[in-house]
């Protein structure tokens, strides 16, 4: 029988580069057994390093929070009552908010109390702190993600066709308007959305919100301008590095491997360059969520949104510290939690995730599967 061709056009008296040997006999059990126990063995190391960084970074996070506060010097007596607060006043309501305890300690209470899902109490409305973030906190998730699922489908739909025509015209068009979108800020951006769909034409509401539970379309009405907004500059840095990334691909050897083998030109783009070029397109897309919930601040401002960074801004100014506390907490914990979701995402698609640590050989991908 003849042997099977390899894409390194190695012969089967040698292991080419992509090939795994097969062991054969009773000798090569021992081995088999300690590569399947190295692969299970090695499978939690980077998940268990990245849990244990983020727990590292959402405690120093929450320090420098609970920090800012601190050293703010505001207390609830002289926030609420203000120049008519007795000593005895402002001794009464720091004994009632713990604030005469030692920094450690209400450090210590606090983020045992933040973990539980209690993060206080409002200084000026007496509201629970995890109740106001619990009505805003949907706005803002709601249209960060509409605003990420544009940049993924504009950025990838732009990334994947400069790639195709490299150099050509729609390559050029596309550098350029990824270039001119980079240095736009959202807020303006914003403001020509709402001059031209609302005011000029009418089409779409000049601001507020409605949540999902309204219906779909009546939340879209809303949500697509800010959002759209927001998406631009994700879109850019997608763009730009997926056509980055997908013209060194579309070079590599397996890509003219695959179409010998008679793979359609669609499967190889999109069955594994795609996958293979998709990991710095994620990543670039994981560093755009603390970018969309930082533009929120002013983008909520334009379009009338009750978002949490609306709540951190008037709380803030009113110096209501358990809310800006709370409200910083959580957006941590939010761009935490999407920073896990894009490393599972990459570990994924990415084929080296996938490597046997142990060896010196990869398995390429069979037909029909992905790479």
């Amino acid at each position: 029988m003849t042997a099977p061709a390899t894409l390194t056009g190695r012969g089967p008296g040698r292991a080419g580069r992509g090939l795994d040997p097969s062991p054969a006999g009773p000798a090569a059990r021992p081995r088999v057994r300690e590569s399947l126990f190295r692969r299970l063995t090695a499978a939690p190391r980077p998940l268990g390093r990245l849990l244990v960084v983020t727990a590292t970074v959402f405690v120093l996070a929450s320090l420098l929070t609970f920090a800012l506060g601190a050293l703010s010097e505001a207390n609830p007596a002289a926030a609420v009552l203000g120049d008519l607060a007795t000593p005895a006043d402002i001794a009464r309501m720091e004994a009632q908010f713990g604030l005469d305890r030692p920094l450690y300690v209400q450090y210590v209470t606090w983020l045992g109390s933040a973990l539980s899902g209690d993060l206080g109490v409002s200084w000026f409305t007496g509201v629970p702190v995890a109740d106001s973030i619990a009505q805003a906190l949907p706005v803002d998730l709601s249209i960060a993600g509409l605003a990420l699922l544009l940049a993924v489908v504009i950025g990838g739909g732009a990334g994947i066709a400069a790639a195709l025509h490299s150099g050509g015209r729609i390559d050029r068009a596309v550098t350029l308007v990824c270039s001119v979108l980079s240095t736009l800020p959202p807020f303006l951006i914003g403001i020509v959305l709402i001059v031209v769909f609302a005011v000029q034409f009418g089409a779409l509401p000049t601001g507020g919100y409605e949540p999902l539970n309204a219906g779909v379309g009546q939340w879209l009405r809303y949500a697509i301008l800010p959002a759209f907004a927001l998406s631009l500059d994700a879109a850019a840095s997608i763009a730009r590095q997926l056509r980055t990334s997908l013209v060194g691909a579309l070079r590599e050897n397996y890509v003219t491997g695959a179409e010998m083998r008679g793979y359609s030109a669609r499967r190889v783009l999109f069955g594994h360059v795609l996958r293979n070029a998709a990991g710095p397109a994620l990543t670039v897309l994981g560093m755009s969520v603390p970018v969309i919930l930082g533009g929120a601040v002013i983008t909520e401002k334009i379009f009338n949104l009750p978002g949490i960074a609306q709540l951190s801004l008037q709380a803030a100014e009113r110096h209501d510290i358990p809310v800006v506390q709370g409200t910083l907490l959580v957006t941590v914990a939010v761009v935490l939690v999407a920073n896990i979701a894009v490393n599972a995402a990459l570990a994924a698609l990415n084929p080296a995730a996938r490597r046997n640590r142990g060896g010196r050989t990869r398995t390429v991908p069979a037909e029909g599967g992905g790479a």
